[in-house]
């Protein structure tokens, strides 16, 4: 059971949205929940200084937690908000986002998602 908490190699496709930025994604979990046709998944997100994560959603809800850094937020429909070291963003299903480091140094974000099982994890948007 211990095992089946951790990365599952295909088990989610993963989308290179960031491609061309100056972010690393660091897959930590992937495991099927109780919820039917769902599962949770969780990465670290690694943003050099002045690296942008352009829009994009998920099939579902993502909790960000910053664990370094500062990092500005843009939502849909809502006003920017820029994060530090120990807060968190709740980013609603289907929600188009971006994230940008402001700081000056490396900024780093723990992303935990409950999501649609089989679902590209990133999609971007245009």
């Amino acid at each position: 059971m211990a095992m089946s908490a951790l990365l599952a190699t295909g088990a989610m496709q993963l989308t290179p949205a960031y491609a061309d930025q100056p972010i690393e994604r660091t897959d930590l979990v992937h495991a099927d929940i109780d919820v039917p046709g769902h599962q949770a998944a969780q990465v670290r997100v690694d943003f050099a200084p002045g690296a942008f994560a352009p829009k994009h959603q998920h099939p579902g809800e993502e909790i960000a937690y910053v664990i370094e850094g500062s990092l500005e937020y843009q939502l849909d429909g809502r006003k920017p908000v820029t994060l530090k070291a120990g807060q968190s963003l709740f980013i609603p299903s289907g929600i188009a986002h971006s994230a940008r480091n402001v700081g000056i140094g490396k900024a780093s974000e723990l992303a935990t998602y409950i999501v649609t099982k089989g679902s590209p994890l990133v999609v971007p948007v245009k």
